[in-house]
């Protein structure tokens, strides 16, 4: 109806999912990486906490993950948390796969424990699930509760769920437990789920788990029968709506990908819509909506901002709320998930066929790196400005991170530039990178001291915070000079030394690193592969270390560079033990190459 009057192609806020109008703003891109990070830390056991308002993306980045996931991860994602806990053990051994063994000596003991338990009066469990009435819910570790219809009990499921985690560590895999709408487990469920992290071997737990729920979650948790489990999150992270910028940046993707040829909110409607929303992108959409058709009713070709009142009072608005009380509007969302599985596989093939696509939600990145060959990066970090011989104090290094650009896209591409990456590597964000962007490459977001990452002398991305701001900054080593307390480093192709103790207070330790490396070489070592061990070894001699013996040559590398000791080789592993071959290193870094990007 409105769409030639506005010069576009498709509906661009119509709720139907379309992989071409993901928009991930820098609150989602930040998100996805704490998600990747916990699973790429597989192993220390702890769980990973998403949480957010309604409608603010959560089941999109749960679905993009999915995606993303490295190609030895298992994953089982449960919709549903609506379980008693023997339901929720059933649900996740199908998400895997996995069945109840038929006649087993586990099924033995569990019929031998049933006729034991049907000479007491209580036990006449049959005809209470014939009345409809169903047991309370029991601890299913310590005590398997009856039978479900069709399956296994409960020890059954946990059982063979014990037996594949173990399998799974002893290929070197590993496995996550995604919950969508964590909030609404029973405390009996999140006690299960807590339980599931006691499956460990001596070195290792052997289930990743991951919470994504409602801001409920984070109430839930905070009780004190629940303070076991809540004290094992190691990573959280709330995904807050977007700000009054994001929303304008919103909408300008889904038109433009929509095909309009201009934008046809004015500034003022721009805030109202942000105003109305509260920056959540689904009531964006309703509201959006609603107010491009008013403007075709009334002959608008720019939509003010009394146009949007009037939108949004039709759509969103039930009496007696403010126009700000988002949690009051949710109930009138327009339902159904952001996002369905199908949409996420869709969007990846179309990311990978067409980057440009989401330039929008990622900065300048796609563009950068279609524009600036690597031949031209290098350049221009040869012509780059010389560094400040100025020390930042701890002021003064906030400062700078407070007014860097979101994206960091100069920062990523010099690095790409330093290791002459391919373009499909160029083309990624930092914050998006995947585990393998590209056949023989890696991405790794993870976390060290900077010592251990001096040592490692390969030029990474550190990750600094000055809430609510974040930003990718470039580490180009320490400082040679008369301040052995300072550190180099660049923002936004800015080279600067800052104080050593300025740096910790923004940084938590998480950096990005990008290396080649051959294919699938972690799974094919710990497989036994001949090729894969090979070059473990020579890494292992370029290191000083005895490779007679690979496993325990690369136990005493992990232990003279600060590893983990678990079993295998490890992606932190891998990225330390590949430093020690050909590639740019941070004491041949020139002093200005982060400067490279795209000029502009």
């Amino acid at each position: 109806m409105y769409l030639e009057y506005y010069g576009l192609e498709q509906a661009p806020f119509s709720i139907t999912p379309d992989p071409h109008y993901v928009f991930l703003s820098e609150h989602h891109r930040d998100a996805l990486a704490h998600l990747l990070y916990g699973i790429q830390q597989g192993g220390g056991g702890g769980f990973v906490q998403l949480t957010g308002e309604v409608g603010t993306g959560k089941t999109t980045l749960s679905r993009l993950l999915l995606n993303q996931l490295p190609e030895n991860t298992h994953a089982a994602l449960v919709l549903n948390p609506r379980l008693d806990p023997v339901e929720l053990l059933q649900t996740i051994c199908e998400e895997l796969h996995l069945t109840a063994a038929a006649p087993s000596p586990v099924d033995a003991a569990d019929e031998a424990s049933t006729d034991a338990a049907a000479t007491e009066p209580a036990a006449e469990t049959p005809s209470d699930a014939e009345s409809g009435t169903s047991p309370a819910p029991v601890d299913v570790v310590a005590a398997p509760p009856a039978t479900h219809a069709g399956s296994g009990g409960g020890k059954v499921w946990f059982d063979r769920l014990s037996a594949y985690l173990l399998d799974a560590y002893a290929r070197g895999d590993r496995v996550v437990l995604i919950i969508d709408e964590a909030q609404n487990l029973s405390a009996d469920a999140l006690e299960q789920v807590r339980l599931l992290t006691n499956l460990e071997t001596e070195t290792q737990k052997l289930l990743q788990i991951i919470l994504i729920g409602q801001p409920e979650l984070r109430d839930s948790l905070a009780r004190p029968e629940l303070r076991q489990l809540a004290q094992r999150i190691t990573a959280r992270y709330h995904l807050r709506p977007l700000d009054a910028h994001g929303t304008g940046a919103y909408l300008r993707h889904r038109l433009t990908t929509a095909g309009a040829k201009r934008f046809p909110f004015t500034a003022d409607a721009v805030k109202r819509l942000h105003r109305h929303s509260g920056g959540v992108p689904r009531l964006i959409n309703v509201i959006a909506e609603r107010a491009l058709l008013g403007g075709y009713a009334q002959d608008l070709l720019a939509i003010d901002a009394k146009t949007v009142d009037r939108a949004a009072s039709e759509a969103l608005a039930p009496a007696g709320a403010g126009p700000r009380d988002v949690r009051d509007r949710t109930p009138l969302m327009i339902g159904g998930g952001l996002v369905l599985a199908t949409l996420v596989i869709a969007f990846l093939l179309s990311r990978r066929e067409t980057p440009e696509a989401i330039a929008p939600a990622t900065g300048t990145v796609a563009q950068a790196s279609t524009t600036t060959p690597a031949t031209q990066t290098v350049a221009a970090a040869q012509s780059a400005p010389a560094i400040s011989s100025t020390t930042l104090d701890g002021e003064a290094l906030l400062q700078r991170v407070q007014q860097a650009t979101p994206d960091a896209s100069r920062e990523w591409q010099a690095l790409n530039a330093r290791w002459k990456s391919p373009a499909t590597v160029r083309k990624v964000s930092a914050d998006a990178c995947p585990v393998q962007p590209a056949p023989g490459w890696r991405c790794l977001r993870s976390r060290a001291t900077l010592d251990q990452l001096l040592r490692v002398d390969r030029p990474v991305l550190l990750r600094l915070r000055a809430e609510p701001k974040a930003t990718w900054a470039s580490l180009l080593g320490a400082n040679p000079g008369a301040n052995p307390g300072s550190v180099r480093l660049s923002i936004d192709g800015q080279a600067f030394d800052a104080d050593r103790v300025a740096l910790a207070s923004l940084w938590n330790g998480e950096f990005l690193a990008l290396w080649p490396v051959p294919d699938t070489v972690e799974t094919r070592f710990n497989a036994g592969e001949s090729r894969a061990i090979e070059w473990v070894r020579a890494r292992l001699r370029d290191d000083g270390v005895d490779a007679a013996d690979p496993v325990v040559g690369l136990r005493t590398f992990k232990l003279r560079h600060g590893l983990r000791s678990d079993v295998g080789l490890g992606a932190d592993t891998l990225f330390v033990l590949a430093s020690r071959g050909n590639g740019p290193s941070l004491s041949a870094a020139p002093a200005t190459v982060a400067s490279a990007g795209t000029g502009g």
